[in-house]
C-alpha cells in the first residue's frame, strides 16, 4: 500500500442520522478542508487543516477494523472529493465494506466503487453538472421559504427515477421550519423528511 495520507478531523463508529439510510450502524470518516463554508454548517471544525491531521491508509483501515462489526463506511467532510479518495476506497473495498460519500457535488466524484453517494447542494457554488448522474441521494438543508424553491430547482437536474429526494431542516431552525416542511412535503410527496436524530440522541 502506498504511503497516502488524508486529513481526517475525526472517525468514530455510530449511527447514522440522515436521510435513506437513517438508523443504520456506520464508520464516519469526517475529512478536512471545505471549499463552500456555510454560514450554518455544523462541522466547522473541519474546514480547517493542520498537518497532524493528516493520517495514512494503513492508520484509517487499521482504526475501521478496530470496529469488527463495521459494514458501512461514509466518507464525509467538510468536503471529501477535494481529495484523491480512490485508493482509500479501492482498500476499504478489498476489506469488503459499503462505502458511502456524503458531498456538496462541487468536485468530480469519480470513484466507481462507491455504492451510495448523497449530494448536499449549496447555493452559493453548485454542484457540477455530471453528478447529478451519479446521486442516490439529493438532501436539501431547509432554512427558509426560498430554499423550497432552490430544493425544486435541483431536483430538476435529477435524471434517475431511484434518486431519493430529502428536505433537511437546518439545526439551529430545526422546530421553526419543521411545520413548513410538513406541509410542503404534504403537497409535494415526492420529497421525504430527513432529521439529525443523531443531534436529537446526543451522539455523534
Amino acid at each position: 500500500m502506498k504511503k497516502i495520507s488524508y486529513p481526517i478531523k475525526e472517525s468514530f463508529y455510530s449511527i447514522q442520522g440522515e436521510g435513506h439510510y437513517y438508523g443504520i450502524a456506520a464508520y464516519f470518516i469526517r475529512f478536512g478542508g471545505c471549499n463552500i463554508k456555510c454560514d450554518w454548517c455544523d462541522t466547522k471544525e473541519s474546514w480547517n487543516i493542520k498537518q497532524k491531521d493528516f493520517v495514512s491508509i494503513h492508520k484509517i483501515i487499521s482504526n475501521v477494523k478496530k470496529n469488527h462489526k463495521v459494514r458501512t463506511v461514509v466518507i464525509t467532510g467538510g468536503e471529501p472529493t477535494m481529495w484523491n479518495l480512490s485508493p482509500l476506497i479501492k482498500e476499504l473495498k478489498k476489506k469488503g465494506y459499503r462505502i458511502h460519500i456524503e458531498t456538496s457535488g462541487s468536485y468530480p466524484i469519480k470513484e466507481k466503487y462507491v455504492d451510495w453517494i448523497t449530494i448536499s447542494p449549496k447555493k452559493i457554488k453548485l454542484p457540477i453538472q455530471e453528478n447529478y448522474k451519479k446521486i442516490n441521494e439529493l438532501k436539501i438543508v431547509i432554512s427558509d421559504e426560498d430554499d423550497f424553491s432552490f430544493a425544486e430547482e435541483q431536483a430538476t437536474y435529477i435524471e434517475s427515477t431511484n434518486c431519493f429526494l430529502f428536505l433537511q431542516p437546518e439545526w439551529s431552525n430545526t422546530f421553526r421550519i419543521i411545520p413548513e416542511i410538513i406541509s410542503y412535503i404534504k403537497k409535494n410527496p415526492k420529497w421525504r423528511i430527513s432529521l439529525q436524530i443523531h443531534k436529537m440522541l446526543n451522539i455523534p
